[in-house]
């Protein structure tokens, strides 16, 4: 018996979430990639306690959903080791649809933030776009090891790079975070901000609330 795997493309539909709108009066737009399990609506509530009339949030939604045990509720899942480039070509499709839908004005700052494995589907949509931003915010999560320093040349001087990690990040040892800060390093240089925090693997809703 053979066996033999296909492709196909074929269209699909995504959600995403929102927070406050977008107005004459918003400062800051706000992209952020949740982490694994999660999903898009509940992610915003960590932005909540943001200026709502200066900040308007975009969630993308990762495209996998699955049950949690025990309890089953329903989380989410971005990208796995199989399949990775169709499934990232997949994100960028998607990303770039929310953009086009959103039409963010020149005129307003962005953030692009990664949280956990929000980190490497972020990157890689600012490497493939080559999209501008005022901070860039890594979260917890692991730099994709494709990328190179090259890979943002294109990137603003005066954008403002940060990677916030707990110290008790129960996904981060000593060894990872060694590693993930010498490779931001090599990215960014002297540009990339270490922001460190007394906690596990949490979103620091103290540092998002500073980032602005």
């Amino acid at each position: 018996m053979n066996s033999e795997e296909k492709e196909i493309g074929y269209q699909t539909k995504n959600s995403y979430s929102t927070l406050n709108n977008l107005t004459e009066d918003t400062k800051t737009v706000w992209f952020v990639c949740h982490g694994m399990g999660y999903l898009s609506r509940y992610f915003l509530k960590y932005f909540k306690e943001l200026n709502a009339e200066e900040n308007y949030i975009i969630a993308p939604q990762a495209p996998s959903k699955y049950y949690i045990q025990p309890k089953m509720h329903v989380g989410a899942n971005w990208l796995t080791r199989d399949e990775t480039k169709v499934g990232m070509r997949n994100i960028l499709n998607y990303f770039d649809a929310i953009f086009e839908a959103e039409a963010i004005p020149k005129d307003k700052n962005l953030i692009v933030l990664g949280y956990s494995q929000g980190v490497s589907v972020a990157m890689r949509y600012m490497v493939f776009r080559k999209l501008q931003c005022s901070q860039l915010i890594l979260h917890s999560g692991g730099i994709p090891k494709e990328i190179t320093s090259s890979d943002f040349n294109y990137l603003n001087s005066a954008t403002s790079i940060k990677l916030i990690y707990g110290t008790s990040d129960e996904y981060l040892d000593e060894e990872r975070i060694k590693s993930e800060s010498e490779r931001a390093i090599e990215l960014f240089g002297s540009k990339v901000k270490f922001l460190p925090f007394d906690g596990t693997h949490v979103v620091n809703v103290d540092f998002i609330n500073d980032l602005v």
